[in-house]
């Protein structure tokens, strides 16, 4: 036979094996040392000749197991330096060993290859979140079974292993920031930084993509923070900040993997996510009961309402309190009602102490410095700030749960990031399904001749609509107990024949209404009590400052507000010190240089000087220094171009 190309013929040859039932494999070439065309080849069985001597460790227990027994089966080609052909010079057909079952032929090591397709259905696969075994079951449906795949789940495997180690050739800290440079070339306002220690390892990371930005614009006024474990390799904390949309789906405003939960790492994070958000701050921020980040949170953000997380601090009475969980059953409903339900402050404090004489509790040591934090988890002051409706951290819980139903601890760190993607692009999936419902379906109206409910109906959004349709008709239970007609009219509402009193203050001038149940000051939307006055009063609309521009339709209509685009053409990696005030040493030699025919000299070792001083500074920092690492912009004087040449490479990444 005659062949214009060797790899014909080895593919004629591997044809030959799969019908036959051998694997074969490629022995030796010759080529010619002046033109490097091929010679001659040969083409062997894979059980051709005897396994080496293992230069291993001699005391293995369970070798690998012997394929080779020294089969003669081959074919040799050679070049006719005429015909330009590979003829056939050699071919012997018999085998020693048993050949292959024609229905095990497609896992003969020179039958499997991934093929190019199959290599980005399981590219696909791998970042959709699918498992292995999961992957390569799919793929075998595609095609019809597991025999006209082409590659075994052990191929599948070693592809993955691979990809993740030509991902991470250069290292963690090389391929974290060739991913943000990807992020960064795909949209410029892809915002991350990340936090060095005095050895120049990476110890914190933040990142939030224009998305994100945008979205804390609009609905940043609460968010929720939490810290979970076991989603990355290296067991790092991953931080993330969360919030409600105006249609109370969950949004991601940022993430975080950090090094450690002390108060220097929550510090630089926070200040760092303020940074991205333009210095924009939240008006609430809900967290668990961590000491480290309260006092970070009381450092960088004193403006913001702090509140505890009430699931957490259940969790903690469990721990703490557990004895009375198990033998006083109604220890758990009296905790819980002083945690929820009553608004006045004289109302709580007395519950409170009843509770502590009732179940003998006044000297119990975390019951008093949960006390001591009360203004941060009781509704008599937890009422006082705009907290959107939350009371605890569940969004955040919600999310990490399912994070961790798609991140797994052997993930690399890029794998890591796409992976928080998937998850990020589900949740925004969820506000666009509930973007089109608002468009499809129309809101059912229970009072359909209700002019407020006709009203709001297509401004809220339908969630906000619901909770508010549901304020309208706990009206009819309402009664008027005592009311004050001066100039402004005060109203006690409360419900038939049941306690609770509010007081309801409507000033008809400049048409005001405040309730002491303060919902509207805490969720957004008018109470019941004071839609209870609206009517007595005939008022059928709501005046459209009580239609809070946060729970409408077009809440995202517009620019967001305080949100700048971090708009970065000269992306580079730049080392930034907290020691810039060396800097302004240095302007006037910068001006020189920009003016003499010396200036390049004088330039270059003013750069150099600078680097020493804050080499030396560096050197004598004991702590975490607050450095951060983000793409450069385009500087406006010489200043930050001189602190802008100084540029550090991180060595790795903190373990």
């Amino acid at each position: 036979m005659e062949f214009e190309a060797d790899e014909i013929a080895y593919g004629f040859y591997n044809e030959y094996g799969r019908k036959a039932g051998f694997s074969i494999r490629k022995e030796y070439v010759n080529k010619c040392k002046k033109t490097g065309v091929v010679t001659s080849r040969r083409f062997v069985c894979a059980k051709e000749g005897v396994r080496g001597k293992d230069k291993r460790d001699q005391n293995v227990k369970n070798p690998r197991a012997e394929t080779r027994c020294g089969c003669e089966a081959r074919l040799v080609i050679v070049l006719n330096r005429d015909s330009k052909k590979y003829v056939v010079s050699e071919f012997i057909a018999e085998h020693n060993h048993y050949l292959h079952l024609p229905s095990t032929v497609h896992m003969m090591p020179s039958q499997r290859k991934v093929a190019a397709t199959h290599a980005i259905e399981i590219d696909l696969a791998h970042e959709s979140g699918l498992r292995l075994k999961q992957s390569h079951e799919l793929l075998s449906k595609q095609v019809g079974g597991y025999d006209n795949l082409g590659f075994t789940k052990q191929d599948h495997k070693n592809y993955l292993r691979s990809k993740r180690q030509r991902d991470m050739e250069h290292g963690a800290a090389a391929s974290l920031g060739r991913y943000f440079s990807r992020q960064l070339k795909e949209n410029p306002s892809y915002y991350f930084a990340t936090q060095l220690d005095s050895e120049e390892l990476i110890t914190n990371i933040f990142w939030a993509d224009a998305r994100m930005i945008i979205d804390y614009s609009h609905f940043g006024d609460v968010i929720t923070f939490d810290t979970t474990y076991s989603t990355n390799r290296d067991a790092r904390p991953l931080g993330v900040f969360l919030g409600l949309n105006h249609h109370r789906e969950t949004v991601v405003f940022g993430g975080a993997l950090l090094y450690d939960e002390t108060i220097e790492s929550f510090v630089w994070l926070f200040e760092t996510f303020l940074e991205a958000m333009s210095e924009k701050k939240p008006i609430t921020i809900f967290t668990d009961q961590d000491a480290a980040m309260s006092a970070a949170i009381k450092v960088v953000m004193p403006e913001t309402y702090h509140a505890f997380c009430s699931w957490h601090m259940w969790q903690n009475a469990e721990k703490h309190l557990g004895h009375l969980l198990k033998t006083e059953p109604q220890f758990n409903a009296d905790f819980l009602a002083c945690i929820y339900e009553y608004d006045g402050e004289d109302e709580f404090l007395t519950a409170w102490n009843e509770m502590l004489d009732k179940y003998d509790v006044r000297e119990n040591k975390w019951l008093i410095d949960l006390f001591k934090l009360k203004e941060k988890w009781a509704q008599a002051y937890v009422k006082r700030t705009f907290t959107a409706g939350m009371k605890t951290t569940q969004l955040s819980e919600s999310f990490n749960a399912d994070l961790k139903d798609c991140l797994r601890t052997d993930l690399n760190i890029v794998e890591f990031f796409t992976h928080f993607e998937t998850i990020v692009n589900q949740k925004r999936d969820k506000e666009l399904e509930a973007e089109y419902n608002s468009r499809q379906k129309f809101p059912r109206l229970k009072l359909k001749s209700s002019p407020m409910l006709n009203q709001v109906a297509t401004v809220y959004t339908p969630k906000l609509f619901d909770l508010f349709q549901t304020e309208v008709e706990e009206v009819m239970a309402l009664s008027i107990i005592e009311r004050n007609v001066s100039q402004t009219h005060s109203y006690v509402v409360g419900v038939f024949n049941q306690n609770g009193k509010y007081e309801v203050i409507w000033n008809p001038l400049d048409e005001t209404l405040s309730c002491s149940c303060r919902k509207f000051e805490s969720f957004g939307i008018l109470c019941r009590h004071g839609l209870k006055v609206l009517d007595v009063l005939d008022v059928k609309l709501i005046p459209n400052r009580y239609i809070m521009k946060r729970w409408r339709r077009d809440a995202k209509d517009g620019s967001g507000k305080n949100c700048t685009t971090h708009n970065k053409p000269d992306t580079r990696l730049e080392y930034v010190d907290r020691y810039r005030d060396l800097c302004p040493k240095y302007i006037q030699l910068v001006n020189e240089a920009c003016e003499t025919k010396e200036g390049h000299n004088i330039l270059s070792l003013a750069i150099a000087d600078l680097k020493k001083k804050l080499c030396d500074l560096r050197n004598c920092k004991t702590n975490v220094e607050e450095d951060i690492i983000r793409p450069s912009t385009d500087f406006a004087n010489k200043e930050d171009q001189l602190c802008a040449s100084i540029t550090i490479v991180p060595k790795g990444i903190k373990k």
